[in-house]
């Protein structure tokens, strides 16, 4: 861990610069233009044109996250996995989150994949109201379980005790956002949010100004592991029974987190599938070439997120897991197919669960997933207004 902390400011620091239209869907960028174009600083030789024209024909923007979450981490280990010099470039994008990562598919000019949480298409359905979102974004691969971290004062022992009381949702656009209201209305409980970064969340917490924060993150996170819980903070048990449609059971252990889990002890709680979604570009345009590349590169590089330095989790993730809710991006959907005729696809081993956890439950479809025949698309280039 100490080693992905040494090398994290310069691997997650990256700088894209656009000039979006506000609440345009994406254009199709002209090929080969020049990042500097606007500027001025044209390139002043052939030669340099030709090499700025290389870079810039197969690089791939992937919104991730903000620093102290998971997202962030695995957007760029797939950097480190994929990149290959002038062939294939990732630059991960630091971002407020998974819901704003939705957004800037949908809107933000350079970014053709996001990684954010299968529970969020269901807020662009329902609260923002997007037009055929779940075919205008799709995704390439499940990725990895986050964990839904309802870390509270020693105080708060019951769901009922949060009630009228300020909980932290994060900052506006990450996960919590989106998952912090369904959490506490299938609780019955009502809280006063707020949203600001978790790191200023905590702090608040020592002083009682806030009761609980929520952090939507793979387990264990170092936000929480490098923090020194002389505070008597703990985990509120989230029970899986009202959350079955878009989320899993999970727990936590003093394994995961020996400064809030006292030994032999299991909290339950939920877990959100992160998912790697992509923007559905009209076949032949030029994203949709980047994209391509991108998706034959993570395919067939997958295997070595299975080897150190990469995040454990990657263990436990599979390339045939289906999402659902979400369909799957025509060309991911015919590599797979690809890959399984040559039979590469392995079952990685299942994490385990705790024991008042039945696997049935675990493998439950959480919905009727959405149909995966290409020919229905209504690809994403149009510009649509979100509502306001």
């Amino acid at each position: 861990m100490r080693t992905w902390a040494a090398g994290q400011t310069s691997a997650l620091i990256v700088a894209i610069c656009v000039a979006p239209l506000a609440g345009l869907a994406q254009a199709e960028p002209p090929l080969y233009r020049l990042a500097q174009a606007s500027a001025g600083a044209q390139p002043k030789s052939a030669g340099e044109n030709k090499r700025a024209g290389k870079i810039n024909s197969w690089t791939v923007g992937l919104a991730a996250g903000t620093p102290e979450g998971t997202i962030l981490r695995f957007a760029t280990e797939i950097a480190r996995n994929l990149n290959d010099g002038d062939e294939l470039r990732v630059l991960p994008v630091v971002t407020p989150g998974a819901t704003e990562n939705v957004t800037d598919l949908l809107y933000l000019r350079g970014i053709d994949i996001a990684i954010t949480f299968a529970d969020v298409l269901e807020h662009f359905k329902t609260v923002d109201k997007i037009p055929n979102i779940e075919k205008r974004i799709n995704y390439i691969s499940a990725l990895y379980i986050s964990e839904i971290h309802l870390l509270v004062r020693p105080e708060i022992n019951t769901f009922r005790d949060l009630e009228g009381k300020k909980v932290s949702f994060n900052t506006l656009g990450a996960g919590p956002t989106v998952t912090g209201p369904i959490l506490f209305r299938r609780m019955g409980v009502r809280v006063e949010p707020l949203y600001v970064n978790n790191a200023i969340a905590l702090e608040k917490m020592k002083s009682g100004e806030i009761a609980a924060l929520l952090h939507t993150v793979g387990k264990p996170n170092e936000f929480l592991t490098k923090f020194k819980n002389d505070y008597g903070f703990k985990f509120l048990a989230v029970p899986f029974d009202k959350f079955q449609d878009y989320y899993v059971p999970s727990f936590f252990t003093a394994e995961d987190y020996p400064g809030y889990v006292k030994p032999g002890e299991t909290i339950e709680t939920i877990g959100a599938q992160a998912v790697l979604a992509v923007h559905n570009w009209r076949n032949q345009t030029d994203r949709f070439r980047r994209v391509s590349r991108f998706i034959d590169y993570y395919f067939d590089r997958f295997k070595n997120f299975h080897e150190a330095p990469y995040q454990p989790k990657w263990r436990s993730i599979s390339l045939a897991a289906k999402v659902p809710g979400w369909t799957r991006y025509p060309v991911a959907e015919a590599k797979l197919k690809q890959l399984a005729a040559k039979s590469q696809l392995t079952t990685p081993p299942q994490a385990p669960l705790p024991p008042n956890v039945e696997l049935q439950l675990a493998r439950k479809p959480v919905e009727q997933a959405a149909p995966n025949d290409a020919t229905k698309q209504e690809f994403g280039d149009k510009k649509v207004r979100p509502k306001q």
